[in-house]
């Protein structure tokens, strides 16, 4: 069997999802969640092999909810807003329904699904929705333990890499999130956050000064005490931002 979760907080979607699903007897729905949170939940304790998975939700997006999973199941998006679907399919969505769709369009997703489970048996399975290309945003959303964190974005004083995490550090202390710098750098707006460092973006907001350190090199300091070096390039960047 093909272990289902639906994830929809519009009770009639979820519901039309599973009638829709009863046409094939492969599958299995295993749980239906109305938030993000439920969700995230469900996925790491049942650990399904699909899920059908809403935008705009409460608490959590659709998109904040596959950040927080190490390995994403398969993913079939389902929403009435079609302007995520470029960023759906960087996900590596397996389809994009729109809502209200079709029971015939319905199947072409669950086909699609199914010859990509098939290709993927034989050892040309793709990446799954850990290849999240995020968008601007103005939070950010970590797992602690087993709890979920929203951070305000403008609440980071720096980032700093950590192999393919990114440590976030901020007045409350220090949060680990699985992404790489240059994602991160994509989602962050240029006029409040810079690279100073391949190991570093630090919030324009908390600079104090910035002091030479070797030769080429700086380090700025930031309005908590900390000093970040700063490399050849990142001092260039941050000249051109700060308008110096």
């Amino acid at each position: 069997m093909i272990k289902t979760i639906i994830i929809d907080d519009e009770p009639l979607a979820a519901g039309i999802i599973q009638e829709f699903l009863m046409e094939f007897s492969q599958f299995e729905v295993v749980e239906v969640c109305q938030d993000g949170f439920q969700g995230l939940k469900a996925i790491n304790l049942l650990k399904p092999d699909l899920i059908f998975l809403d935008v705009q939700m409460p608490k959590i997006t659709g998109f904040e909810l596959l950040e927080l999973l190490d390995e994403p199941p398969a993913v079939i998006f389902t929403t009435a807003f079609d302007q995520y679907a470029l960023k759906a399919f960087d996900a590596k969505a397996m389809d994009y329904l729109l809502k209200p769709f079709s029971e015939l369009r319905f199947k072409q997703a669950i086909d699609r699904f199914l010859e990509s489970r098939g290709k993927a048996s034989e050892g040309n399975d793709s990446e799954g929705g850990s290849a999240y290309m995020a968008e601007k945003s103005n939070r950010l959303v970590v797992r602690v333990k087993n709890d979920i964190k929203i951070i305000p974005i403008q609440e980071v004083i720096y980032f700093e890499a950590e192999d393919d995490y990114v440590t976030i550090h901020t007045p409350s202390g220090k949060y680990l999130k699985k992404m790489t710098m240059k994602t991160l750098e994509e989602t962050l707006d240029p006029a409040k956050f810079a690279r100073v460092h391949r190991s570093f973006i630090i919030n324009l907001n908390g600079i104090t000064g910035i002091e030479p350190y070797e030769r080429d090199t700086y380090f700025v300091k930031l309005r908590g005490g900390e000093q970040i070096p700063v490399s050849k390039t990142g001092y260039a960047r941050l000249r051109q931002v700060l308008g110096l």
